[in-house]
C-alpha cells in the first residue's frame, strides 16, 4: 500500500528526496501525539502520512516550513529596525538662522557677556 500512495503523493510534492523528508517529519509529528487526519486502518505513522499528504490534508509548504523551524537551533526575530523620524519644523513657529544669536556665538563673547551680568540682590522676601 505505501508504493501506491507514494504514486498518489507525487503530483503533490514533485521531488521524491523532500517527499520523504516531509512524510517522515510527519510521521514523526504523529509519534510525538498529533492527531491524525484520516483513517488509521492499521497502517503505520509513515503510511499514514503519505494518506494524508496524498489527501492533500495537509498542505506540503505548511509541513516544509514545520520541518525547517524544527531543526532550527537559533531563531531569528524579526524586530523592526528603529526608524528615526527627522524633526519637522512647523512653519509658524520657524524662526529664520539670524533670528539665533546663541549658536552662533564664540566662547569669548559668552565669557564676556557673563561678566556684565550682576547677581541678583537678595531682597526681604527671598529671606523667609
Amino acid at each position: 500500500m505505501a508504493r501506491v500512495t507514494v504514486e498518489d503523493c507525487i503530483d503533490k510534492v514533485e521531488n521524491r528526496f523532500e517527499l520523504v523528508l516531509l512524510a517522515s517529519h510527519r510521521a514523526r509529528m504523529i509519534a510525538s501525539g498529533s492527531s491524525i487526519l484520516v483513517a488509521r486502518d492499521n497502517d503505520k505513522n509513515p503510511v499514514v502520512a503519505l494518506r494524508e499528504i496524498a489527501d492533500e490534508k495537509l498542505k506540503p509548504e505548511d509541513l516544509k516550513e514545520d520541518l525547517i523551524h524544527s531543526l532550527q537551533k537559533h531563531v531569528e526575530v524579526d524586530e523592526p529596525e528603529p526608524e528615526t523620524v527627522p524633526l519637522l519644523a512647523n512653519p509658524a513657529t520657524a524662526t529664520s538662522d539670524s533670528d539665533i544669536q546663541f549658536d552662533r556665538m564664540s566662547e569669548e563673547d559668552l565669557l564676556r557677556g557673563l561678566d556684565g551680568l550682576v547677581p541678583p540682590t537678595e531682597s526681604a522676601d527671598d529671606e523667609d
